[in-house]
């Protein structure tokens, strides 16, 4: 039944040579790989004014100038992972080239931190999607945290069945979104360029004008929130491999499809933003500020209206399929290096590393949960970690231009060296400006992940030292063997098990049952006499109804008694034909394996008696 169900939902497994068919085209890979980055132009500009109205609402002007200078960031950052795509084809982003460049300490602060974006970007996106819904649909509110939480369940199915079948299933919606958000710039400069401009109204609460002196802390601040734009640039650098041949040119076309068109939709919303005199909704139920931007361009009651929020929901859905992509990926490189459980290494059916998209999913569902589907309180959680990888990525970047010292290295390591100080200089702000908010949390999980994966690749490291065969003597014959059968009764189901303790040893065996019924052991001494094959039966009082404890001392002591036996405990189970029948009996038998399990210098057989219809 489950075999059936997961067939139903993930779809039929797909052969290893099929992987090369699941390599994805320029035109899916910008949805897949860059929805993330344009996605933010739904929030961006909003977490500016935002930041701004600590000030007043004079403060407002300034957000287009900010916006300026974080497209400049932006195509700089952009141009670096460029020629990072083009040094590492087989994609793995910050991780494989802080690790090739700086070593393995920055290498997993590198990981941790898109790890932890990419978490965020999965409950940012979805929160933020469901807020684009709700702007127009107040009635939804109250539901958004569920809402979000089964989006999150869709979408992690959808990953699950394959890359390109996700890929192609979200593509549409990625370019209406931009379609919609041309139009919407388009129509509204021009209004700007006629002189028809009307301001959008008031919203019954504005955020808070708290009057504070516009000072350079307060703008830096503002520059912070604005970076959120920033996120997910780096997306399609890590995943260079799913890209059809000739990866890196497509994948570096992609990128820079991607950063003129995210440059070109959040200069014109926070132009817009300005013109039109938009103000940050401060109410509980908030309204964003492309939703008023696009209830007062087109009418809130316009067919164009509703179109922008539904397509900036999809593409705020589609933003989390980019984390999708990248984290089991990313995930893939540090299981093969030992850092993360192997699970994380495995394809699974549809030949996607299912382990990776289940965990993201179930984290990011839990943030949600948390923070109650409301993306403006994760966002001072969200840039920090992204910056900290694309410092060190552009670090790493500038050593290796210099180690290999190839043509034009030296404008190469300026370029880089240029996109490091940038970006480091972002993160430092960031980490003061939003430290109050939130970000001292990512300060603090970080490094504490970091020492969580040292100790998983220790522990591995221990494990392949243990089981090496450097100085192992040569397998040698057993010298004794003590069969041990476990028996809840006399039945069909314990003659196989006594037959094949039988040919283990027909000399040293001896069965074992625990007496917790006088009237049933009574019974049991009977029919063993006829059906024990003239096996030894020890019966072990257990006064207080205990059935694992007194098996475990009596173990214990048996396997204690010569230091050159082995004991194999022989465990007789019959197996219900229907698989709800097994609910109706008591799991004895895996208690006990679970316990042996433990135990040392003990091997443990089930004998299965399968019932028949």
């Amino acid at each position: 039944m489950f075999a059936e169900i997961k067939r139903l939902l993930v779809g039929k497994p797909l052969s290893n040579e099929q992987l090369a068919h699941e390599r994805l085209p320029k035109r899916t890979a910008l949805a897949v790989f860059s929805s993330d980055a344009l996605s933010s132009v739904a929030y961006a500009t909003e977490a500016i004014l935002i930041a701004l109205m600590f000030a007043n609402r004079q403060a407002l002007g300034i957000a287009t100038p900010i916006a300026f200078a974080i497209t400049v960031l932006l195509v700089t950052v952009a141009f670096s992972y460029v020629q990072t795509i083009m040094a590492y084809p087989n994609g793995g982003g910050s991780y494989i080239v802080s690790r090739e460049n700086l070593g393995t300490i920055p290498s997993l602060v590198a990981a941790v931190s898109l790890m932890v974006s990419y978490i965020l970007t999965v409950a940012v996106s979805i929160s933020a999607g469901v807020t684009a819904i709700t702007s127009a649909l107040h009635w939804l509110d109250p539901y958004r945290t569920s809402i979000a939480v089964g989006l999150i369940v869709l979408l992690t199915l959808a990953n699950l069945r394959g890359l390109k079948e996700s890929g192609s299933l979200f593509a549409l919606p990625t370019y209406l979104f931009i379609a919609g958000m041309f139009a919407l710039i388009g129509v509204g400069l021009y209004n700007v360029s006629m002189g028809t401009v009307v301001s959008a109204p008031l919203p019954e609460i504005i955020h808070a004008e708290q009057n504070q002196t516009l000072t350079w802390f307060l703008i830096l601040r503002a520059f912070a929130s604005g970076c959120t734009a920033l996120t997910g640039i780096e997306a399609i650098s890590d995943g260079v491999a799913a890209f059809k041949q000739p990866q890196s040119r497509n994948a570096a076309i992609t990128l820079a499809t991607m950063a003129v068109i995210l440059s070109l939709m959040f200069i014109g919303i926070t132009v817009l933003a300005g013109a039109y005199n938009v103000i940050p909704d401060g109410a509980a139920e908030p309204e964003t500020v492309n939703s008023q931007l696009a209830r007062v361009i087109f009418g809130g009651n316009s067919v164009a209206y509703y179109f922008i929020q539904i397509t900036t929901m999809f593409i705020l859905i589609l933003a989390s399929n980019t984390a999708y992509a990248d984290f089991p990926r990313l995930s893939y490189f540090l299981a093969v290096d030992r850092f993360l459980p192997r699970q994380f290494a495995q394809r699974g059916d549809r030949l996607v590393f299912s382990n990776g998209v289940i965990f993201l999913g179930a984290i990011s569902a839990i943030l949600v949960v948390i923070f109650a589907a409301r993306e403006q309180a994760m966002l001072p959680l969200y840039a920090l970690g992204v910056f900290a990888a694309f410092t060190l990525s552009q670090s790493g970047m500038v050593l290796r231009w210099w180690r290999l010292r190839g043509n034009g290295w030296i404008r190469n390591a300026l370029i880089n060296g240029f996109g490091a100080t940038i970006t480091g200089l972002v993160m430092i702000v960031i980490a003061i400006t939003k430290f109050n908010q939130g970000a001292w949390a990512i300060i603090v999980i970080i490094p504490a992940v970091v020492i969580v994966l040292l100790n998983i690749r220790k522990h591995y490291l221990d494990v392949a030292e243990q089981l090496s065969l450097a100085d192992a003597p040569p397998p040698v014959a057993l010298r004794r063997h003590t069969v041990l059968v476990l028996i809840s009764g006399v039945h069909r189901g314990v003659i196989p098990a006594l037959q094949y303790g039988l040919s283990l040893t027909p000399d040293n065996i001896r069965a074992l049952y625990i007496d917790m019924d006088a009237d049933s052991t009574a019974r049991l001494k009977e029919k063993w006499g006829q059906w024990g094959s003239g096996v030894e039966l020890e019966i072990l009082p257990s006064p207080y109804r205990s059935l694992v404890a007194p098996i475990r001392t009596y173990i214990d002591q048996l396997s204690n008694r010569y230091h050159d036996d082995v004991l194999t405990v022989v465990l007789p189970e019959f197996i219900p034909n229907r698989w709800w029948q097994n609910f109706l009996h008591n799991q004895t038998a895996l208690t006990i394996k679970t316990m042996l399990l433990f135990t040392k210098n003990v091997v443990v057989v089930s004998v299965p008696y399968h019932l028949d219809h």
